[in-house]
């Protein structure tokens, strides 16, 4: 892209007329010169040359049997004998194992008369070199970033952290080419972008980090190497650019860097004309660059490292050592990767010998080296603890900058129609296509997953990518892969498929960054992408090079157009939960693609309130301690007996932080009377929430009709059930009742009037049989079956029963029976239908039902009790609570089933003031009334349970505030959300398993334990 004239000229005036008041790199403000002389003087004119030189070193294990890539000059042998013989100032390692590595550098470093510099390239992260390493994003994704550079600084100085434990002293980064060549094969997605002071911005943030660290940087590749279509790897690369062109773009941003205390620059094996005519000298190599231009023009008194020295952009040229000869002569002071040091040695000293550099510039050069080294702490030098190194390197603050720099650079490049964030969740079916090169091509369906031509129509959610999986975290999605193996007859299955959806989210894995292999994408991912994308309802996310683009054929076609730059866990991850509006978009390109998708192109698009996803560490809390602790609550109470399964989930601020599934459907021993294997719970695996029904149910319903004026709290029960007009409850008023305290009875045991005394079940009330017949629908158990008008004898006794004498807070489940007749008076629609409607299927909690078993297999449902008083056989995929089995698995006092994260977006909504995805639910007015107590003498809002006042009772964690709400189930399950805190807490449990009077789960405090700890470690006791 061709930059404006007047920002070309305003970048040229702003270089000519700077004062080049620049900061000391931070290794020569306060130099150790005491050590610096003590050790210079102990070095003989060859061991100081070779101070000069940096070997190439592998982190593999010294096994003659392991084949070593290079043995010439990496086999550990080689280096250990290039250390004790000729006195190399360092290492530069490459591919390997951290533990591997550190072992070397140990043993490295004893054998050194001179304790080493330790080297590497790793400019994002150890996983550049090393297996078992944090991988940080490439400088092209965070090039995205806006305004945010303070994440960059944060990993400069995490991943100095992790160097130091590593014993690396030098990080051969950040790179500061200004890439402006999308078919640049050796830097590209390594650069920070095309826009020059961009570039120098995040280097700095990057470069300060690590210098902060306690680590040397090295600027690269200087004077700029982001506009080459040649690799220098294998060819010298020619820049024919003008000075004004360089001073304004490639120069600029190490002219910055330099004023702002640049310690290290490593040189490019560029040919530079304009700067230097001789024929085939690369930059490395040349006098009027290294010394003329970086030295004496642009006052750089940090180190000068080479390129690699073996490169076949200088080596054809200048082999067999005069290479490194030529580049101590040129002014550089490190010569990273010499291939020959036996000869580079030799050429050495004979150009000192013919006065080509004198010994003093050796001298000088070595004294500056030997001043980094003890900045880096060399002068009280310590072997490498390798106890705990790979936990240490893989810390989880790293693992949170990774999302959070990921997250900042996810661009929206097209957005038509405003599809993004996806809205109206209960409007839209949406499929997911994943186009990758893996070996597997999948779909699911609503009703579990189905291989389509592979596996013998079998597969798992384990053959999903992350993307997909985390799609399905939000709503339904329909999932599909496709790969360059799959077979046509599959690809037009899937292509037949696709047409029936709303809404397909696309997703092209690209597993290549690099242009020389077309940025990974195949035949298959690039006809499909055009195809889909000319659909008109396709959303594609690109996990790949922002280049790329191009080379997709009608891609701009797509209806919206996400990029996440390249492939990883967490760009998948994180792009899922942008799509549906849980973290906001805020990228920008930073390069030019075409004339479609120009730099600085990206929207901005909001986040709308939906759960987000993330670690512990976001919110403010340690993971490991954290784990700990609730692993060791929730393992006690399962090896205690307490219950067989738990599902614990947790957020803070709408991110949810924690989520984690312990045990088994039921206990591993076999019960000869149960049929259920104890299949290890998931966290997707449906519990019956029993009375948290009340909260999610019915709560819920009465909360929406009260914000919009149809239910009044101070109307009587009369209002809204006829019924009720003569009866002794007509005047009761719902605040009180809904609050426990209008003397309703406790509960009424309705099933002990289906059974004689003998304990048979009464004539005309049941029947047997595998299928309803007659009068007799209601089914109970798997062959016993209600009649269908038993129903009006339930709530015949319900308004008829007594009221207690006193007013007083009895906690009672009887109007919660009769509130989903409430909802339809009101409303006309049957109450589960008005909250799927309503509520459950717009946000996207898909999995709360009642009566499961018409949805779901019984092995995704968690088993309750063995009933062996009533129903008389295994409780498993039905209701718990006997009145709502007789109600027909459908009441508002219990019933309804769900999994953890559905369950949590209805808490959500509530925490965030009646708001969810976008929408508003109940009002901010009603969520206030509803969740305040209501009357001095209870505990209780309307619906909710809420801490005791003033003494230690009730069913809140100890560090509870007033401001607090939830309420527990019978079966074992807890909601508690906080609001002073944004803390938001779901439980799940089959306490009752395999009876009821196992009630563990509450002496041993299992579920407020479990909360207790996040205020602990918010440091909230």
């Amino acid at each position: 892209m061709k930059k404006p004239l007047f920002l070309f000229l305003f970048s040229f005036f702003c270089i000519a007329t700077s004062s080049f008041a620049q900061i000391t790199p931070p290794f020569l403000q306060n130099p150790n010169q005491r050590w610096v002389d003590s050790v210079f003087n102990s070095l003989t004119p060859d061991e100081r040359i070779a101070q000069l030189i940096m070997v190439a070193a592998h982190g593999y294990p010294m096994n003659p049997k392991r084949v070593i890539i290079d043995t010439t000059f990496s086999n550990p042998r080689v280096v250990a004998q290039y250390i004790r013989d000729y006195k190399v100032g360092g290492v530069i390692f490459f591919q390997g194992g951290p533990v591997q590595q550190a072992q070397l550098t140990n043993y490295y470093q004893s054998i050194s008369k001179v304790p080493l510099l330790v080297a590497m390239d790793a400019e994002w992260g150890l996983a550049m070199r090393l297996d078992s390493a944090v991988r940080f994003p490439y400088q092209m994704t965070m090039g995205a970033i806006q305004g945010n550079d303070d994440l960059i600084y944060r990993m400069g100085k995490a991943l100095a952290a992790q160097k130091k434990r590593l014993g690396v002293h030098i990080n051969f980064a950040p790179s500061v080419d200004v890439n402006n060549n999308a078919n640049n094969p050796v830097i590209n997605f390594r650069s920070f972008g095309e826009n020059p002071q961009k570039v120098f911005e995040k280097s700095y943030a990057y470069m300060k980090g690590m210098q902060d660290g306690g680590i040397l940087s090295s600027l690269k590749h200087f004077p700029g190497h982001g506009d080459t279509g040649v690799d220098s790897h294998f060819e010298l690369p020619v820049i024919a650019h003008n000075r004004a062109r360089l001073d304004s773009v490639e120069l600029y941003p190490f002219r910055k860097l330099i004023e702002k205390g640049a310690d290290g620059i490593m040189m490019a094996h560029l040919a530079i004309p304009v700067l230097d005519t001789a024929k085939n000298v690369p930059s490395t190599l040349s006098k009027p660059i290294v010394t003329g231009l970086l030295k004496d023009q642009l006052h750089f008194n940090g180190l000068i490292y080479s390129d690699a020295m073996n490169m076949k952009g200088l080596t054809k040229y200048f082999p067999n050592g005069t290479g490194d000869a030529k580049g101590l002569e040129a002014g550089m002071d490190v010569l990273e990767f010499s291939p020959n040091l036996p000869a580079a040695i030799a050429e050495i000293k004979k150009s000192i010998a013919e006065g080509r550099i004198s010994q003093a510039e050796i001298d000088a050069r070595v004294k500056k080296v030997l001043a980094a080294k003890a900045w880096v702490g060399l002068a009280q030098f310590k072997p490498i603890e390798t106890k705990n190194l790979i936990a240490d390197i893989n810390d989880k603050e790293s693992e949170l900058l990774n999302r959070l720099l990921t997250e900042n650079a996810l661009t929206v490049l097209k957005n038509e129609g405003y599809i993004l964030p996806i809205k109206h969740l209960e409007k839209v079916t949406i499929a997911s296509v994943s186009l990758t090169d893996a070996p597997a091509a999948t779909a699911t369906t609503k009703d579990g997953v189905v291989a389509l031509g592979t596996r013998n129509e079998t597969a798992s959610t384990g053959d999903l990518t992350t993307f997909q999986k985390t799609l399905s975290l939000y709503t339904n999605v329909d999932h599909f892969i496709i790969h360059p193996q799959t077979p046509d007859s599959v690809q037009s299955r899937i292509r037949s498929a696709l047409k029936s959806y709303d809404v397909v989210l696309v997703g092209a894995h690209l597993n290549n960054i690099r242009p020389g292999t077309n940025y990974g994408i195949t035949p298959t991912t690039a006809t499909w992408v055009k195809e889909l994308a000319n659909n008109g309802n396709s959303i594609i996310t690109v996990f790949g090079n922002a280049y790329s683009l191009n080379k997709l054929e009608g891609i701009s076609n797509a209806k919206a157009l996400v990029m996440a730059y390249q492939l990883t866990p967490f760009t998948e991850e994180l792009s899922a939960q942008l799509l549906f509006g849980a973290i906001p978009a805020k990228g920008k390109l930073p390069v030019t693609v075409n004339a479609q998708f120009g730099y600085g192109a990206g929207l901005d698009i909001p986040a709308i309130g939906r759960l987000k996803y993330t670690i512990p560490e976001e919110v403010g809390l340690n993971s490991q301690w954290l784990s700990f602790k609730i692993d060791s609550l929730a393992n006690n109470a399962i090896a205690q007996k307490a219950t067989p399964s738990i599902v614990v989930q947790l957020a803070k601020d709408g991110k949810v932080f924690y989520r984690k599934a312990y045990g088994t459907h039921v206990y591993p021993t076999p019960l000869k009377m149960v049929n259920v294997p104890p299949r290890p719970v998931q966290l997707t695996d449906l519990y019956d929430f029993a009375s948290v029904t009340k909260i999610a149910g019915s709560t819920m319903a009465l909360a929406r009709l009260h914000s919009e004026g149809k239910f009044n709290l101070d109307g009587t029960m009369k209002d809204y059930l006829p019924d009720y007009k003569n009866s002794n409850k007509a005047d009761l008023v719902w605040r009180q009742v809904l609050t426990h305290q209008a003397r309703l009875k406790a509960w009424i045991p309705f099933w002990r009037d289906t059974k004689n005394a003998d304990g048979t079940w009464k004539k005309k009330t049941f029947s047997w049989g595998k299928t309803a017949h007659g009068p007799y629908t209601v089914q109970v158990t798997d062959s016993l079956w209600l009649h269908k008008k038993y129903s009006k004898k339930i709530f015949d006794a319900i308004r008829e029963s007594p009221l207690n004498e006193k007013k007083e807070y009895i906690y009672s489940d009887l109007s919660f029976i009769l509130y989903p007749q409430v909802v339809q008076n009101i409303t006309g629609v049957p109450f589960e239908d008005y909250l799927k409607t309503n509520v459950y299927r717009k946000i996207g909690a898909n999995s709360l039902t009642f009566n499961p078993r018409r949805f779901y297999d019984l092995s995704k449902i968690v088993p309750s009790e063995r009933d062996t008083f009533y129903r008389e056989t295994l409780i498993h995929g039905r209701v718990h609570d006997e009145g709502a089995s007789m109600l027909g698995g459908l009441s508002g006092h219990a019933g309804l089933f769900g999994n953890a994260n559905d369950l949590m977006k209805v808490t959500q909504l509530y925490l965030q003031k009646g708001r969810y995805g976008g929408e508003s639910f109940i009002s901010e007015n009603t969520m206030n009334e509803f969740t305040s107590y209501q009357f001095p003498e209870s505990r209780r809002g309307i619906g909710f349970d809420k801490p005791c006042r003033g003494r230690d009772c009730g069913n809140a964690p100890k560090s509870a505030t007033a401001m607090s709400y939830g309420h527990t189930g019978y079966t074992g399950i807890m909601i508690w959300n906080d609001p002073a805190y944004n803390l938001n807490y779901v439980f799940l449990s089959n306490r009752v398993y395999p009876t009821r009077d196992n009630n563990k789960i509450s002496t041993l405090n299992v579920r407020t334990a479990i909360m207790q700890v996040v205020y602990e470690g918010l440091g909230l006791k």
